[in-house]
């Protein structure tokens, strides 16, 4: 089971599973998902447009509201429940069973956009606890995201990753000379998150060195995270 289906409060995952034909239909039940799928959009606009702008640094505003827009529009969040398994989860009315409604790409992305808010909810309001779950989800979005990686600065990339994963302060760099000669001189960087160390680069100049230790850092991170 996906981790945005593993709740602690099970009544709040069954609210935003349950559309309002359901709700219609049986009496007992008190609420739908409508309040929930309005809070979740707003989750998810805010969670798509800090992933574009920390991971393209380079991204004009014109192109990051374009791929924001893909990243949330009904199709992709539709692929999104797809992909979590809310599928034949949804709680709907008889009427629109029979007409299809499982694979309703409005009641699938209504849906997930309710679970999104109702596990941020679960979790105490945390955002820390739902980002790395919708990041994995967009980072699968290749027309979206992949087109432009490779030409993202290993630092900016790196950056991204440490503030998307808590740190408040910006990755620091101590680089020295460490050989070679005039002509072609060698740099060393280190790269620190804090006070932690996390990755070592060298390089024929300050900025490539860095660039180094950037890259040795993110893949420490990310294997550590995985």
């Amino acid at each position: 089971m996906h981790k945005l289906l593993l709740f602690s409060d099970e009544k709040l995952l069954r609210q935003a599973l349950t559309h309002r034909s359901y709700a219609h239909e049986h009496p007992d039940e008190t609420s739908d998902n409508e309040r929930l799928e309005f809070f979740g959009d707003a989750i998810l606009t805010f969670i798509s447009g800090e992933y574009l702008y920390l991971l393209h640094p380079e991204m004009g505003e014109d192109e990051m509201t374009r791929r924001r827009a893909a990243l949330v529009e009904e199709k992709q969040l539709a692929k999104f429940a797809n992909e979590v398994g809310l599928d034949f989860r949804m709680r709907l009315g008889e009427g629109l069973i029979r007409a299809g409604g499982y694979h309703s790409a409005n009641l699938l992305s209504s849906t997930f956009e309710a679970v999104v808010g109702a596990y941020y909810l679960d979790k105490g309001c945390d955002l820390e606890a739902i980002r790395p779950l919708i990041h994995e989800l967009f980072d699968a979005v290749p027309q979206v995201i992949t087109a432009t990686r490779s030409t993202v600065d290993p630092k900016n990339q790196f950056q991204a990753f440490v503030q998307a994963n808590g740190a408040i302060a910006p990755p620091k760099y101590i680089t020295e000379k460490k050989g070679g000669s005039d002509h072609s001189p060698e740099f060393v960087s280190k790269v620190y998150v804090g006070d932690k160390f996390c990755g070592e680069g060298k390089g024929l100049s300050k900025k490539d060195a860095e660039k180094q230790a950037a890259k040795s850092a993110l893949a420490t991170l990310k294997k550590g995270n995985s």
